[in-house]
Parts: structure tokens; sequence; C-alpha cells
């Protein structure tokens, strides 16, 4: 998610503190999953309220923050909590669009089988690159975004990590919108046709 060539000098610093406070927060995340999921989900929405309520680069439009309260998430299920080995694929590059119509380019190396289907596993193939698992389901257009919401996102700092076994921790608890969701600046990836899973996902950030 990249804001628009405009912004001024004191909004790249604010961006850059945002995504340290994030990076801060995921590990924060990471440790206490580790003994207590549902805490480290309570913790997770705590800090994004607090995120989207205070800070400079908060994806909400000004006006929305006046009356906001706190993101929508559906209940912890932990039915929806994974770890998943990746199967590895014949690397293939390709270029998804943006909320904004600008093109992304991604290398599709992956791919993980989850109870709820299988996702392409993505490499962001621009400077500094990053794992990334967006997806659409059955929710998407009505409960959540029609774009889809974001499994795995290294780039932005959002993820949960691995198992000593090296299998990728996928936690819809945790899955979220992109920013472009709230405000129509952001350029945000939106999930290819080859990560729809034909269940609704409730679980994560949901629409009102």
């Amino acid at each position: 998610m990249t804001p628009d060539s405009s912004a001024s000098d004191t909004a790249w610093l604010d961006l850059l503190d945002w995504r340290r406070q994030v990076g801060a927060l995921y590990a924060r995340v990471r440790e206490l999953r580790e003994h207590d999921p549902v805490a480290a989900h309570g913790l997770w929405q705590t800090e994004r309220n607090r995120l989207f309520r205070d800070h400079a680069q908060s994806p909400l439009l000004p006006e929305a923050r006046a009356s906001f309260d706190a993101l929508p998430v559906w209940p912890y299920d932990p039915a929806l909590s994974f770890a998943a080995a990746i199967e590895p694929l014949p690397q293939e590059r390709l270029t998804i669009p943006s909320s904004t119509g600008q093109d992304m380019p991604l290398v599709r190396f992956g791919r993980v089988t989850l109870p709820v289907g299988s996702l392409d596993v993505y490499w962001i193939d621009v400077y500094g690159g990053g794992v990334f698992v967006p997806f659409r389901d059955a929710t998407s257009g009505t409960d959540s975004y029609g774009g889809g919401r974001y499994l795995l996102d290294t780039a932005k700092s959002a993820d949960l990590g691995s198992t000593p076994a090296g299998d990728l921790v996928l936690d819809f608890n945790f899955a979220f919108h992109p920013s472009c969701f709230y405000d129509p600046r952001w350029s945000c990836p939106l999930a290819p046709p080859q990560n729809v899973l034909r269940e609704p996902v409730r679980a994560g950030e949901r629409a009102e």
C-alpha cells in the first residue's frame, strides 16, 4: 500500500513511524500468540484501533475519525487458525491490478492448502519485496471488502511467523482490510482470481 506522490515530507516520515509501530505490534502478537491466541487477537485489535484513531497516517478519512470507536472484527474462531507448509510451484511472474489501476508485479512461488481451500503464495516483486497472501471469499463485497483482505503481507510487517518445522502460521482471525478500503487515495493490490475461497471466512476484520 502506498500513498499518492503528492505526500509531504512529513507524511513520508509519519508513514515510516506507522510501519515501525505495526512491526513492533506484530512482534508482540507473535510472542503472545504462542501461548494465548485470544489475548494476542485482543492486543492486535486494541493497537490497530489506537493507530486508526490517533496516528497521522491512519487510513481513515478525517470525517470518519470523529465518530470512530473500533474496527469491526469477527469474534476469535480457533477453527480458522492454521499452520501450513508451502508447496513449491514453478515460479510464475504476473501483474495484478491495484485499487487505483496501477500494476503490481508479483511472483507466484508456492501454494498453501488449508481446510477452507488453497491459496497461492506470492513474492511482491518490487524493491524490498515481501511474501504476500491476499484472498477473497464468499463474504467479499457484502460482509467484507470486495477487493479482498490480506492474510499475510510481510512487506508491511503483517506476519504471524512460522512454526519450528517451518510451516507458515496463517490465522484468518488476523485478516485485515487494505487501506484503500477506508480511503481511495491509497493504492493496494487486489486479490487475484487464483486466491478466491468459495466459502465465507467469518474471521478477521469485516465491514460494518
